[in-house]
C-alpha cells in the first residue's frame, strides 16, 4: 500500500511534465562525422562507405538497363521474325492470285 500511495502521486507529477514541456523548434544538429550529416566539401570529401555505396547503386541501375535492352532487342527480334513469315505469307497470296507475272 505504502508503494501505491507514494507511486501514483509520482507517476501523475511526472505527466504533467510532459504535457506542460515544449517542443524544439531547432533542427538537428549534427557532427562533421556523422553518418548522414553533409560533408564540408560537397562530393570531393566523401568517405569510403559513401563512394562504395553510389558505384553499388550505379552498378545496379547499369545492370536494370542492360536487362531492359536485352529484353527490347528479344522482343524486337521476335517482331522481325513475325513480320518476315507475314511478308512471306502475303507473297504466297499475291501468286497464288495470279498477281505476279512469274
Amino acid at each position: 500500500m505504502f508503494r501505491n500511495a507514494v507511486a501514483r502521486p509520482v507517476l501523475r507529477a511526472n505527466q504533467r511534465l510532459v504535457a506542460i514541456r515544449s517542443f524544439s523548434v531547432a533542427p538537428v544538429r549534427m557532427g562533421e562525422g556523422d553518418l548522414g550529416a553533409p560533408k564540408a566539401g560537397g562530393s570531393a570529401a566523401a568517405d569510403s562507405f559513401t563512394k562504395r555505396e553510389a558505384a553499388q547503386e550505379n552498378l545496379y541501375v547499369k545492370e536494370k538497363e542492360l536487362q531492359k535492352l536485352r529484353e527490347l532487342k528479344h522482343k524486337l527480334a521476335e517482331q522481325r521474325k513475325h513480320l518476315d513469315e507475314l511478308d512471306k505469307h502475303i507473297d504466297q497470296l499475291t501468286k497464288e492470285q495470279g498477281g505476279e507475272q512469274n
